[in-house]
């Protein structure tokens, strides 16, 4: 790409304001949700309204990965960004819940360009030497938007209203398109390659089954019903045809040949665990700490700022050491600290002190962090740029798949555990009291049992947290066993001899 021609720095400012923007979007909107079922009605509908932009942003992610290959990522960064703000503005004006869900996918269409098209892009842009810094700065403010979401999503909500937190995007997307459109200065030197559109068909259409069988299970509808079995087998004849329609195609949207490069494949596993273990940090703590600390949604939001902070420490520090040390390496430090930070999650409970709470934190966010620049960096090593933008996507894509999966099993997981202690203590409240899941998390339900039932409810809300965080451990480990398949490549730097395995 010319580099040379482009303004470096508002390019990647442009890029940065774009990752920002896709990646909070799902955060931001979680804290909100209750506000916006009080406005629009539409209960049933409300796991619609999270559901169908990670769909579209799934199954985006590798097509517009591979599209960039063949037509330039310049025009598919734009096209995502313009989809996007659309769908945001639309978002913001939606008169009932599922004005909401069909602005949402809008929304998610543009998200799924955004995130691998500016890993990519920065790839294009540098050279070896400086892709780490680059990558790892990326890699921050992804991680940084990520948990910043429910934080700025209640104070939005709170202070202006629940419309202002798609509205938010529109002035950042405009900055970033004008940034990109003027700066960016892309070499016209693409290869055209034919669309496999049976494979992009049938992998949206298993992606959109799996979702929502595993959105839908167990709440809406019984996990043995018509209903979701019919989903589950949806979802597999569909897997079956891309698996097929893939070995077929001449340029397949993920191709499996990549994953005969030994670190291709090894950090693209890596990158599906971590997303499994990450998500139930992200989630279950704001829910421990507002339960049983006590406190508002903003406050909860507050308690995750030392694990963003961890985070951005740790994507900038394995970025910088690519150059010095192998991925595996890095990545060996990385999966030990996450490893380390989940299990000390594992152990709290309604005495655990708050600096306590912080310290895991913060050693937690500090092992994901590495991921975020380390592993984008690796999945692309050795691929030219014909083949980086699908690299990068199919990424992103196993991360966010990895996070969609983890975040369904481990809510059963945390969502029986607490039914079953709760249901345990029905006979020591008061009659007619209130001894739901949702109950835990509402001062006013709270303040009205007698003390001793309420320590017990806290307990079981804590309990159940740290039993969720224990199962956690297990994709954690997972990842660890796959970081050590990684070999012990290196990024090459000019003048210096790289490390191969």
């Amino acid at each position: 790409m010319n580099a040379q021609q482009s303004n470096i720095k508002l390019v990647v400012a442009g890029l940065l304001l774009g990752i920002f923007m896709s990646a909070i979007d799902n955060t931001i909107v979680a804290t909100a949700l209750s506000t916006i079922i009080r406005d629009l009605q539409g209960f049933d509908q409300v796991v619609w309204v999270t559901s169908v932009y990670m769909v579209a942003v799934m199954a985006g992610t590798p097509i517009f990965g591979k599209l960039s290959d063949m037509y330039g990522r310049k025009r598919f960064f734009i096209f995502g960004l313009v989809v996007f703000l659309i769908g945001s503005a639309l978002c913001g004006m939606a008169g009932s819940m599922t004005q909401l869900i069909i602005y949402r996918a809008i929304q998610g269409i543009g998200g799924g360009a955004l995130m691998p098209i500016a890993f990519t892009i920065v790839f294009d842009l540098f050279p070896p030497e400086k892709r780490g810094k680059m990558t790892g700065l990326l890699g921050a403010v992804f991680g940084t938007s990520s948990i910043m979401g429910p934080l700025l999503g209640a104070f939005i909500t709170d202070s202006i209203g629940w419309e202002w937190i798609f509205y938010v995007n529109v002035p950042i997307g405009i900055v970033s398109f004008i940034f990109i459109m003027t700066a960016y200065k892309e070499s016209p030197g693409h290869t055209k390659q034919k669309i496999d559109w049976t494979g992009a068909a049938t992998l949206v259409g298993a992606i959109i089954c799996l979702m929502f069988g595993l959105e839908l299970g167990g709440q809406t509808y019984p996990w043995g019903s018509p209903q979701i079995l019919g989903l589950f087998a949806g979802f597999l004849v569909l897997f079956i045809v891309f698996l097929f329609a893939e070995t077929r195609a001449a340029e397949p949207i993920i191709s499996f040949k990549m994953f005969r490069k030994r670190l291709f494949a090894s950090s693209n596993l890596v990158a599906l665990f971590y997303g499994a273990t990450f998500i139930v940090a992200t989630i279950y703590i704001p829910i421990f700490v507002s339960g049983v600390y006590g406190g508002s949604a903003t406050n909860s939001g507050l308690i995750l700022m030392p694990m963003m902070l961890g985070s951005v420490v740790g994507s900038q520090l394995g970025g910088m050491l690519t150059t010095r040390a192998a991925f595996r390496n890095i990545m060996i430090l990385s999966a030990v600290c996450f490893i380390a930070g989940i299990f000390c999650l594992s152990t709290i409970g309604p005495d655990t002190p708050r600096y306590l709470l912080t310290v895991y934190m913060v050693l937690t966010g500090f092992g994901v962090g590495f991921s975020f620049s380390v592993l984008s960096m690796a999945s692309i090593h050795n691929f030219d740029a014909r083949q980086r933008g699908a690299a990068t996507s199919t990424n992103s894509f196993l991360r966010s798949f990895g996070m969609t999966v983890g975040i369904t099993i481990f809510g059963i997981i945390q969502r029986n555990g607490l039914n079953n202690r709760l249901a345990d203590l029905g006979g020591n409240a008061p009659a007619g009291a209130d001894l739901s899941a949702d109950a835990t998390l509402s001062p006013e339900v709270m303040n009205q049992m007698p003390p001793q039932v309420r320590e017990q409810i806290i307990g079981s809300l804590a309990d159940s947290v740290a039993r969720t965080f224990m199962w956690a451990l297990v994709p954690a480990v997972l990842a660890l066993v796959f970081v050590l398949m990684m070999g012990k490549e290196r990024v090459i730097v000019p003048g210096k001899k790289a490390k191969n395995a």
